[in-house]
């Protein structure tokens, strides 16, 4: 199983569904790595994914290219007069693939964030080819993003395989429940899963 993972917005929680991700599909028996091709700030992301897959490869395969400044990775780039090496997480992505029965690839931000003036995450997941699956953080204001951010992964060609509804942040349950009934009603793919505070493990059955 190998996809990549994007999110409505940042702070949604990719890196924990990420891990989670991996954690169960390693406990499923499979060789599933991640990889978080840009880290901007803290590199907290890129070591949640690195300890979700026993360590198996090392950090700087996990995350190629970290920059310092918590920005998005264009502006990030700039503040620190840095070119970024698309080239070698080009390299980096394609290894991992060619080595481990899965990957897991985490986008930085949402779909559309600039990594260079010419190149976005969205131009970096049209190249790796994978499925495409959305984390939503369950919130108000969630299903314009979610429908949005699916229509643009449709317009790429690629296959967006459903979404990931993460309860993260405190709701109302007319909320949550409404918003989960009314993705299903528009968006012509699974909601996958939903994810629960203190969960531990996916119906990966369902994956």
């Amino acid at each position: 199983m190998n996809y990549f993972i994007t999110g409505t917005d940042t702070g949604v929680g990719k890196t924990f569904v990420s891990s989670l991700l991996i954690r169960s599909l390693r406990a499923a028996g499979l060789d599933t790595v991640g990889m978080k091709p840009i880290c901007c700030g803290e590199r907290d992301d890129a070591a949640q994914l690195h300890a979700a897959a026993d360590f198996a490869i090392p950090l700087d395969d996990v995350n190629p290219v970290w920059l310092r400044t918590p920005a998005s990775p264009y502006t990030a780039a700039k503040v620190e007069n840095r070119v970024i090496d698309l080239a070698l997480i080009r390299e980096r992505l394609t290894r991992l693939r060619r080595t481990h029965r899965s990957l897991i690839v985490e986008g930085a931000g949402g779909w559309e964030v600039p990594v260079t003036r010419d190149f976005s995450m969205a131009d970096l997941a049209a190249e790796s080819g994978l499925p495409v699956l959305i984390v939503v953080g369950n919130r108000l204001g969630a299903i314009n993003h979610t429908l949005l951010t699916a229509q643009a992964i449709r317009a790429r060609g690629l296959t967006f395989a459903g979404v990931i509804l993460n309860n993260h942040a405190p709701e109302s349950r007319l909320v949550t429940v409404t918003n989960r009934s009314t993705l299903e009603t528009f968006l012509d793919a699974p909601i996958l899963f939903e994810i629960e505070k203190g969960q531990t493990k996916l119906p990966l059955s369902v994956v």
